[in-house]
């Protein structure tokens, strides 16, 4: 028997640890840990995106969650490798957990097993191409009518460009951007965005900056459609479907941006009651 969808992500950290959706996870180790640090600027746009992950490999799962620079320091890795899952789920670094949580759950279903998902390929190509099919299959999760208002928290210029072709009208919100390459405002108020919104979109890193439970909690409350697009903690975001999250695009490492050959992303829907 499944657990109960968490209601949060504490909630979900303690049903974890308790054993609920498999094996204890201080019997799981982590063989390997990496620090990563990377800089993108697609062909044509004005916005250098800077990512920082830690990754961490249990078995056959890959555990991501992206932070802030400063969060955490490379010389972490070298005291995480060897290390059970139960002591870095309780890591006094959020972005730790969630990579951890990751490791986890996407080491007891991963992606590519479950029976719920739907393998989306991203094709060989320069990074423009991959993005733009990767941002394509994220819009392609929004079920809206034309003119419909989308919250997107967490922006990127080709998902900003895929929901204007669905029809959307983008509400762009993210905490390190101004603008978007066409000179839309980008605001740093995520409660104006979500107030304006008939659909939600928003990123995995929601998950570590403290906003996911209250984006969910609000779509929830408010029975708004919410799709997740995730890099970090795409198996934690999954254990949130039918619990807030209508539907998800989840995709483990190794991430598109790391990689000229094919890829592949996974996408979910909620059940419908």
């Amino acid at each position: 028997m499944s657990p109960a969808p968490p209601r949060s992500l504490p909630e979900l950290q303690q049903a974890v640890l308790a054993g609920a959706f498999g094996p204890p996870p201080g019997e799981l180790a982590v063989t390997s840990a990496f620090w990563i640090h990377h800089t993108t600027r697609l062909a044509g746009g004005r916005t250098t995106y800077r990512n920082q992950y830690v990754l961490l490999r249990s078995g056959d799962s890959f555990g991501a969650c992206s932070f802030e620079a400063g969060e955490i320091a490379p010389d972490f890795c070298a005291d995480a490798s060897g290390r059970s899952l139960d002591a870095l789920i309780r890591h006094a670094s959020a972005p730790v957990r969630v990579a951890a949580l990751d490791a986890y759950l996407g080491r007891v279903l991963p992606h590519r097993d479950a029976e719920d998902a739907e393998a989306v390929t991203l094709p060989a190509g320069p990074p423009e191409l991959r993005a733009g099919a990767r941002d394509a299959a994220v819009a392609g999760l929004l079920d809206v009518a034309p003119g419909a208002r989308v919250a997107l928290i967490g922006v990127v210029d080709p998902l900003v460009a895929a929901i204007r072709e669905r029809g959307g009208v983008p509400l762009p919100c993210d905490f390190n951007l101004r603008a978007t390459r066409w000179g839309d405002p980008v605001t740093d108020d995520m409660d104006q965005v979500l107030a304006g919104a008939d659909a939600v979109v928003a990123t995995g890193m929601t998950l570590v900056n403290g906003s996911f439970d209250r984006i969910v909690g609000h779509c929830r409350e408010r029975e708004l459609p919410l799709v997740v697009y995730a890099q970090t903690g795409s198996a934690v975001a999954r254990a949130f479907l039918g619990s807030g999250v209508t539907a998800l695009s989840a995709e483990p490492f190794p991430f598109s941006q790391f990689s000229a050959d094919a890829t592949t992303l996974y996408r979910y829907r909620a059940e419908r009651a």
